[in-house]
């Protein structure tokens, strides 16, 4: 499997020379299975430039895309993505157990008028929006499992399984409140143990949180402080709050590694950034 960072921004994009490091666009990841199936993370501002590497490179035009929630962070770039509007491309659009109509109504409204001169239903791909049994899919091998967010209004992150192998992804989920929907902190732990690469949000500082509390998003500490608990092997700092420089991200990237040398633990810690490339 091999996981590319196409966005990983949090709540609006921020470009400029401050953030290049780390990029600007939000939340967009490309999976690629073993056998080359194409599994689309998010619909955020950084899956436009993915749509047109999938074009550049003639790549699948049978293609799945995972909608985490509908906040438009999470679906702002899906008007840009210009597979969608050419024939001969299959998009199977999947999240948790969410109803087929409300997947295909967050896609549609991002083109509803007067916020975009296309309809949706000019656009020329084949959908198919069939959430699956329990929101559980399988494919080539590959089990994706729905993991419910501690996020406001829901949503859901995705655990990985394949050859032996644990990736979860918890975007927009807060470890210090509770929300309607969400796990319990020692379910949670059992969705990552030992995972061999989480993906965690880790948006806010300790100041900024005493006045986001209730926002859905966790801080940098917290989130190392789970993954040390939880076993993962390595963990990667995600939802980049849109003020972080990329000087400041690294400063969280190094408090946290000494977070984990104090904890005893072996537990590799990176901030994701655009463009970046794991392999497992």
């Amino acid at each position: 499997m091999r996981i590319k960072i196409w966005g990983c921004r949090g709540s609006i994009p921020s470009p400029g020379c401050a953030t290049k490091s780390y990029g600007g666009n939000t939340t967009c990841l490309e999976v690629r299975l073993d056998d080359g199936t194409l599994i689309i993370i998010d619909a955020g501002t950084g899956i436009r430039e993915l749509g047109n590497t999938i074009l550049r490179k003639k790549g699948p035009q049978a293609l799945y895309l995972l909608i985490t929630h509908a906040h438009w962070d999470h679906l702002q770039g899906f008007p840009f993505f210009v597979p969608a509007y050419m024939d001969g491309y299959s998009i199977r659009v999947r999240s948790g157990p969410v109803a087929r109509r409300s997947l295909e109504h967050f896609l549609a409204h991002q083109l509803e008028p007067p916020f975009f001169p296309v309809a949706f239903g000019d656009l020329k791909a084949r959908f198919d929006f069939q959430p699956g049994d329990e929101g559980e899919l399988s494919i080539n091998g590959t089990v994706l499992r729905p993991v419910a967010l501690n996020h406001p209004d829901g949503g859901y992150g995705y655990q990985f399984l394949f050859a032996e192998k644990k990736f979860v992804f918890l975007t927009d989920t807060e470890l210090g409140q509770d929300h309607p929907g969400g796990l319990s902190r020692p379910e949670y732990l059992e969705i990552c143990r030992e995972a061999d690469l989480l993906i965690h949000d880790a948006q806010y500082t300790e100041a900024e949180y005493r006045r986001t509390r209730g926002w859905g998003h966790s801080t940098y500490r917290d989130a190392a402080e789970f993954a040390v608990e939880s076993g993962a092997r390595s963990l990667g700092l995600f939802h980049h709050d849109p003020l972080h420089t990329d000087r400041e991200i690294d400063g969280f990237v190094r408090e946290c590694r000494r977070l984990i040398r104090r904890r005893r633990s072996r537990m590799r810690c990176f901030a994701v950034r655009e463009g970046m490339e794991i392999v497992l």
